[in-house]
């Protein structure tokens, strides 16, 4: 199969933003459209089939795989993880901050959804303000009525005084593992890869357009919802263990962008063809073009690829190569792909 080009897919939300991704994406925008779900096999959470991704040819993406999982993904990759691709990407353009939230792990996504998959995810920092902040869980241990507490009271104040905190810069990126309350400043563009779920719990929504109390909670009542909480300690020196900077990650050619910790859940790899092609080896990926034009170059065949651009590659399109054009900007992206076939296993 030839890879292909996505268009965008997004959709209304609780939250305002989307413009930048409608710039880069040659539309649609937002004002409240501020996620774009990129060769998604994942619904949003209750609202089925929001989220998928159609294909060219109509079909659904997820459908297509499971008619020949083998060609799209591989046969090792098949044989370790099903007809699952294991990895939602998505662009978050943030035209307010993000209420304070979390995801639950795979245990209690088994226990209390019926699910295989919980939701780590991480973040390639696209673009933020000077000074942005992210804030990823508690400062000091808490208690579960601790918590319970603050949810009731609507107390964002003290949610968000109760984070550790880390300003990012564009080309930063951070691991967030499942569990681990967070935030996100406004006016912060990141590129987000996680486990294929929408599940996520509010633990805030004053000024929010959504009603947590009924919407907050996987419809499982809050005082299920919390037992997701991580309520351990999150120092800033663990904090920084979760963070690869920028001066880690840009340079020519394919360079990783998370710790390794994110092994066992996705993989991304910055890569920047300005020393010559960049080859990817054969393998599922979306690939996000986020400066100058060229040529994705596959067995399959060849495509003119530009900022902006969303490459979808099956795996029976085999080791492919990008080109960046000679009169131009290097080509500059990301190439968001599942674990490895052979990865460590993933926190229960």
């Amino acid at each position: 199969m030839m890879p292909m080009l996505l268009p965008a897919n997004q959709f209304d939300h609780f939250y305002r933003g989307g413009d930048r991704i409608g710039a880069l994406r040659h539309g649609p925008g937002g004002p409240n459209r501020p996620e774009d779900w990129l060769g998604s096999t994942t619904a949003r959470f209750g609202l089925a089939p929001a989220g998928l991704t159609v294909l060219p040819d109509g079909r659904l993406l997820f459908e297509a795989i499971e008619t020949d999982p083998t060609a799209w993904l591989g046969a090792e990759h098949v044989a370790r993880y099903g007809a699952s691709n294991e990895v939602l990407v998505k662009l978050l353009d943030l035209g307010q901050r993000l209420p304070v939230h979390l995801h639950p792990n795979r245990a209690f996504a088994r226990t209390h959804l019926g699910l295989a998959h919980g939701k780590t995810e991480a973040w390639y920092v696209i673009d933020a303000p000077e000074g942005s902040e992210v804030g990823v869980g508690f400062k000091e241990p808490m208690t579960l009525d601790q918590v319970s507490s603050w949810v009731a009271n609507r107390d964002s104040e003290a949610l968000l005084g109760a984070l550790q905190t880390r300003v990012v810069r564009p080309g930063d990126a951070l691991l967030v593992p499942s569990g681990q309350p967070h935030t996100v400043a406004a006016g912060v563009f990141v590129l987000e890869l996680q486990e294929p779920t929408d599940l996520s719990i509010l633990l805030e929504w004053q000024g929010f357009a959504v009603d947590g109390m009924k919407d907050g909670h996987l419809d499982l009542g809050y005082e299920t919802a919390l037992q997701a909480v991580d309520l351990a300690g999150m120092s800033a020196s663990d904090l920084e263990r979760l963070v690869v900077t920028k001066e880690s990650i840009e340079r020519a050619g394919l360079s990783s962008v998370m710790p390794s910790a994110a092994d066992s859940y996705f993989r991304a790899h910055r890569f920047e063809a300005s020393d010559g092609p960049v080859s990817v080896d054969a393998g599922f990926a979306i690939v996000l073009v986020l400066q100058g034009h060229g040529v994705l170059v596959s067995s399959a065949g060849s495509m003119e690829v530009r900022k902006g651009d969303v490459a979808l590659v099956p795996y029976s399109a085999g080791e492919f190569a990008l080109h960046s054009e000679d009169d131009g900007a290097p080509l500059v992206g990301v190439v968001c792909r599942p674990p490895a076939p052979d990865a460590p296993a993933g926190a229960r």
